[in-house]
Parts: structure tokens; sequence; C-alpha cells
């Protein structure tokens, strides 16, 4: 801060910003995948099905406030949605998916069904600052159910049509005579109709926590007594979407 020498107003303020705190973390992140297509077991073309597990390990994350203070250790521990450095940080997080896709050019190749399964592990109740590691908070699996189908209708074929075919008239030989024959037109009309509206549309169906599993209690969320950065409270619930591709 400057102020002026002889009325002694302020002049100029510096206000600096400096990035004080730090974090330092490490982890794995996984995933496998694995596609199993029934034809290479030589039969009939039954579809795919696709395995799939991701999820991530959180080893540590050292939050240090300032320099020089210790570094905090907030692997597997509850911390408020307040907190804006980030959610709670349970050590282990994952999710489990099998999806079945039908026989590709049947009618069947529109299905794609499946279910994934989440698991958050369980992680400590209360930021402790390395005193008290605080109650656990339970582990929370959950369920959830989709089937999808695309209607991808083959388009129409060309149709012969009365009318003046794009090449004109042929020269054909007729009972000994050369003659100029006017050829039907192969005209295509755009489809119309419910077909029209059909071709190109997705429906969705779907269900999520199909076992309508209450998120786990945590002492430490005071406003609502569950971790808004982890679960939610509105269990078992339905839902039915419709997409058209224009």
């Amino acid at each position: 801060m400057q102020r002026d020498p002889i009325s002694g107003a302020i002049t100029v303020v510096t206000d600096p910003s400096f990035n004080l705190a730090g974090a330092d973390l490490d982890g794995i992140d996984y995933e496998a995948i694995y596609i199993l297509d029934s034809t290479i077991f030589g039969g009939p073309d039954w579809g795919r099905l696709t395995f799939t597990v991701n999820g991530t390990y959180l080893n540590r994350f050292d939050l240090t406030v300032s320099p020089g203070s210790p570094a905090i250790n907030l692997a597997g521990q509850f911390l408020s949605t307040s907190f804006t450095l980030t959610g709670s940080l349970p050590r282990d997080r994952a999710y489990f998916s099998l999806f079945w896709d039908g026989p590709a050019d049947t009618w069947m190749g529109g299905f794609d069904v499946g279910a994934t399964a989440h698991y958050t592990g369980q992680y400590h109740d209360t930021v402790d600052l390395g005193v008290n590691n605080g109650r656990l908070v339970r582990e929370w699996i959950t369920l959830d159910l989709i089937a999808s189908y695309v209607f991808n209708l083959p388009p129409p074929g060309p149709a012969e049509v009365p009318g003046f075919a794009k090449d004109g008239g042929k020269n054909v030989k007729m009972e000994g005579k050369e003659k100029n024959v006017l050829p039907v037109s192969t005209a295509e009309y755009n489809p119309c109709g419910w077909r029209a509206w059909l071709n190109g549309t997705t429906v969705t169906v779907g269900m999520q926590n199909v076992f309508d599993e209450d998120p786990p209690f945590v002492a430490g969320a005071f406003e609502n007594n569950y971790d808004e950065s982890l679960a939610d409270v509105r269990g078992r619930f339905w839902y039915l979407q419709i997409k058209k591709r224009f």
C-alpha cells in the first residue's frame, strides 16, 4: 500500500494472490473390457456380450493447507460438500457391466440390453487430522438396468411408375421394324407415413437402483445425514426415453 506524501491518501493497493494450498495424490485407475462374439463357436449369430470392469483405487491424497504445515491424508475420508476442493474420497470405487447386442443384419440387431453394478467402498465418517479415523461408512452397491431398440428399417426399393425416364426413349426392333419406345420410370419417392417416423427412432427403458438401496448413514453430513457427493436419496426409479434421428 502506498500513500500520497502530502495528503496521506492511499494511492496504490497491492493485493497479490498466492496458491498457498497444495495436494499430492496417487492411485490406480483400471479398466478391462472383454467382447464375446457368439459366432466364434461356429454356430448361428446370437449377438455379442460385452463385459466391462472400470474402477479407481486411491492410495493417498495429501492436502497441505499452507506452506510448511503438515500434510493431511484425506484418502478414505468423508468431506462435506462445502469443501471446495473435492467431494468425499473413498479408496475404492468401481462399476461392473454386462451388455448384449443383437445379431447384426437382422431385426434383432437394434437391441442393446444391459446391467451395471456400481460399488462405492467404505470410508471414514469424519476428517480427523490424523488423530482419530472415526466410524466407517458402509459400502454402497446399486444395480441399474437398461434396454433400448433402434429402428433401422430398410429403404424401399425402386418402384416402376408411369412416366418418362430421364434417359429418354429407346429404339427397339418390333416385327422387323425399328420403333421408339418410352420406358417406364423408376423414380423413387421419399418414404412417408409410419415408416418414415419410426425409422431412426431409439426407444429406451431403464431402471436405476433396482433394489431401492438407501444411501448409507453419514453422521458428519449434518444437513441430511447422507453423502451428497457420492449418493442420492431418489431410490428406485424407472424412465422411458424416445429419441428420433432426422
